[in-house]
């Protein structure tokens, strides 16, 4: 499929999974009767995130990747392809995890990698970033504080992501925050990356973010689509709400590329450290 209509959410979510279901259900719907074929959840729809970035030590519940919520989250999303984090169950240790699904099963993972903070006391790291293939195109998805990293990126587009799938719990700033959460030096950030990692890798950019604040945390929303020229096409601001652009994906990709194709220019010798 070429042309996507795609949405990204801005949403609060919290410990209560059957609330945050019946949020995801209605989101689902809203997103059908509006036509679009990929939606993008916030990083920990499923359980909400941390209460705070000091080490919180009860956190989310943490699911079982192949569980019962998992399964619900895809048969909800039917025909939609749908991305959601949560928080991932493996053994005795707990993820910051994204899903991808359909109505036909999981299409890709992702645990996080990088992690700000004291966001290591709740969870392990992940290793690595791997596109896939879905109905709508070959995906990228990453979670929050990985975008801070050129790297993260450049990896799922060099593997081939036509669109990436950014999802965040991204606050607002914890020291001297603004009163006017549209003048945080944080969302001003957020909304930085969002733009540069769609122009440096020329792809289509999805971004969703929670919404609200939980604990100790104010979150900046911006749910945004962008596209490979880095313009935002389409963006909720700091409210609640979905943000939906319909792009031609790999019309606008060849014509991003035509003339500075920054993938296929790269020079890779001379990179290297101390080279």
């Amino acid at each position: 499929m070429s042309t996507v209509r795609m949405a990204a959410v801005a949403a609060p979510f919290d410990r209560d999974v059957e609330g945050d279901f019946a949020r995801i259900e209605k989101l689902i719907a809203e997103a059908r009767a509006e036509g679009v074929g990929l939606l993008a959840l916030p990083e920990a729809a499923l359980g909400g995130y941390l209460a705070n970035l000091d080490g919180d030590a009860e956190g989310p519940p943490a699911l079982d990747p192949a569980g019962p919520e998992i399964r619900r989250l895809a048969e909800l999303a039917g025909d939609l392809v749908v991305t959601a984090g949560y928080c991932e169950r493996d053994g005795d240790l707990r993820y910051n995890s994204a899903v991808c699904v359909t109505g036909d099963g999981v299409l890709g993972r992702h645990r996080k990698v990088h992690q700000p903070l004291s966001e290591d006391a709740s969870y392990g790291a992940g290793s690595g970033f791997a596109a896939f293939d879905t109905p709508v195109g070959r995906l990228g998805m990453m979670i929050c504080y990985d975008k801070a990293f050129p790297e993260s990126a450049r990896a799922l587009a060099l593997d081939g992501a036509q669109v990436v799938v950014c999802m965040s719990a991204w606050p607002g700033s914890r020291t001297n925050p603004s009163a006017d959460l549209a003048e945080d030096r944080w969302k001003r950030r957020f909304d930085l990356f969002d733009r540069a990692r769609a122009l440096e890798n020329q792809i289509v950019w999805v971004s969703a973010n929670q919404s609200g604040t939980f604990g100790d945390l104010r979150f900046v929303a911006s749910a945004k689509i962008v596209d490979p020229g880095g313009e935002v096409l389409v963006d909720t601001g700091v409210s609640e709400g979905l943000a939906i652009a319909e792009l031609d994906v790999a019309a606008a990709l060849a014509g991003a590329r035509r003339a500075m194709a920054h993938l296929a220019d790269r020079r890779p010798a001379a990179y290297a450290v101390g080279g």
